[in-house]
Parts: structure tokens; C-alpha cells; sequence
């Protein structure tokens, strides 16, 4: 990792954790000190969960599959939407529903009951009902937007899940446990890391942090999607031309089993030749007496 990135962490204050008083003992590991009643994060450990998440995530998006951000806190709002919205990734920033994956077959007919809606606001059948029913509907499209706008494109379970604060979203932690989806998660000193597959200790409340982190992670999802293979076409296809037929001929069969080829069986009698055995009988009939 470049050395400017590692300058830029700090500067930004990744190294900061919460107070003594509010610490999960399992993050002992990636704790260097205590200042002033302050955890100070190791940075090491820092860039080693980030260095081994943007190799994961890269793989991930190599592979064709969708990673969803997940960040509901004030501070990650803005960066996760910026940031997903420049990979082509799905996002959650306002609400995780529960169920969300694990009911993931419900989710998608909430979002075809938002196209529903939006299909009626356009052709002004919204407006044609009564006022309370107008203001209703208007109602139930606006909590379906806010809530699944971010997940609209997401027509299948994802590959993995970015998560800012492991903490704040454990619902969605543990949805991502029981269907065995991994997670990468930007932990706090008070999280627990044995929930999180890759965890990257540092600080998930300040957002240039989180501005850093995720830009890292969507870069790394971008290389992956560049890497992707090519669907492979073929030549003649690509030529528009007609493939040749992979069908083995009567001869070149009898070579490959180590035999002659068979004879063409002979053709038969010209048809001339019948006519005049023919007109030669009936001749023969005609000299006869009566």
C-alpha cells in the first residue's frame, strides 16, 4: 500500500478509539496503547485488514457477483452512496429492514410494488383518486424509496457486505452469518470482531475515515469488475461464417479402426440394357405362330 494512503489514514484519525470504559476485551489484538483514557488502534493491524479486504473484494467482483455497503450512521451516509454509486454496487444507508436478506423474496415485491406506484404517478392515476387515497399511496412510494431505492437493482443475494460500524448494524451482520455471506466491517475499539470475517480496526465515526476506507474498497471492487473474463466467441462465428459439420465419413472411419476402406458396391444395370432385353422378347413373342 502506497505510503500517502497510510498518511492520509492517520491524518484523518483512524488511529482513534472510544474511551477505556467502553472497550470489548476481544479487541485486545488490535489495540497498541492508551492515551488520556483513549484507545489508540493499532495502524498496523489497520492496514493489514484493508490490505486483505481489497483483495477479497477484488476477487468478489472478478467473479460477477454484487457487493452491498451497508452504513445507516449519519457520518457514512453520504461516502457509501458516492462511493457505490461510482462501482455499480447496491447500498443501504437509511434502514436495514429485518430480513432483508433472509427474506430477500418478500424485499423484491416491495420493489415491485414501488414500480407499481411510480407507474401510476406517471400516468396520473395516482391523481385520480381521492385526496386521503392520493395522499396514502404518495405515502407508502416515499417509505419504499427511502428505504429499498439503494437495493433496487440488486435481483440476487450479494457476494459479500461492506459494513461501517459492525456494532450499529448488527442486524445485518447476523443476516450475513446465517446465509454465510462474508463480511468486511470497519470496526471501533467497542465492536466485536468475532461476528466479522475481515475486520479493518479503526475509527467508523469520523467520516473523512470512512470517506478513505470505502474509496479504497470501491477501487478494489473496480479493478475486480476490470478483470472480469471475456464471454469467449468463436471464430467462424465471429466471421459469420457456417461451421463445418463434425460428422466422420464411411472411409475415415475404416482408417481409424485400422481397415481398407469398403468398397463402392457396384452400380447397377444401365437402363438401356433392359429395354433391349425387353424389345427383344417381345420380338421373339411377335415371330411366334399363332
Amino acid at each position: 500500500m502506497d505510503n500517502a494512503v497510510v498518511r492520509e489514514l492517520v491524518d484523518a484519525g483512524i488511529h482513534f478509539g472510544h474511551r477505556v470504559g467502553r472497550w470489548n476485551p476481544k479487541m485486545k489484538p488490535y489495540i497498541f496503547c492508551s492515551r488520556n483514557s483513549i484507545h489508540i488502534i493499532n495502524i498496523k493491524e489497520t492496514m493489514k485488514g484493508l490490505l486483505r479486504s481489497r483483495k477479497f473484494l477484488a476477487n468478489v467482483a472478478s467473479s460477477g457477483k454484487d457487493v452491498l455497503f451497508v452504513g445507516t450512521k449519519r457520518q457514512a451516509r453520504q461516502p457509501i452512496i458516492q462511493q457505490a454509486v461510482r462501482c455499480g454496487m447496491p447500498h443501504v444507508t437509511e434502514r436495514w429492514l429485518g430480513g432483508t436478506l433472509t427474506n430477500f423474496s418478500t424485499i423484491r415485491k416491495r420493489l415491485g410494488r414501488l414500480e407499481e406506484l411510480e407507474a401510476m404517478d406517471e400516468k396520473g392515476l395516482m391523481a385520480a383518486q381521492s385526496k386521503k387515497m392520493e395522499s396514502t399511496l404518495r405515502r407508502e412510494m416515499r417509505k419504499i424509496k427511502r428505504n429499498l431505492d439503494g437495493i433496487r437493482e440488486m435481483n440476487r443475494l450479494p457476494g459479500a457486505l461492506i459494513i461501517i460500524d459492525a456494532r450499529r448494524e448488527h442486524l445485518a451482520v447476523s443476516e450475513a452469518r446465517k446465509l454465510k455471506i462474508p463480511t468486511v466491517c470497519l470496526l471501533d475499539t467497542d465492536s466485536d470482531p468475532d461476528h466479522v470475517d475481515i475486520p479493518i480496526p479503526g475509527n467508523d465515526d469520523a467520516m473523512r475515515t470512512i470517506e478513505i476506507i470505502s474509496k479504497q474498497l470501491a477501487d478494489a471492487i473496480l479493478e475486480g469488475k476490470a478483470a472480469q473474463p471475456e464471454p469467449a466467441t468463436s471464430t467462424t462465428e465471429s466471421q459469420g461464417q457456417r461451421p463445418q459439420s463434425r460428422r466422420v465419413s464411411t472411409a475415415q472411419a475404416a482408417t481409424q479402426m485400422g481397415g481398407q476402406p469398403s468398397e463402392t458396391p457396384a452400380a447397377p444395370a444401365p437402363a438401356a440394357d433392359a429395354e433391349k432385353t425387353d424389345s427383344g422378347d417381345s420380338m421373339e413373342k411377335t415371330a411366334q405362330p399363332e
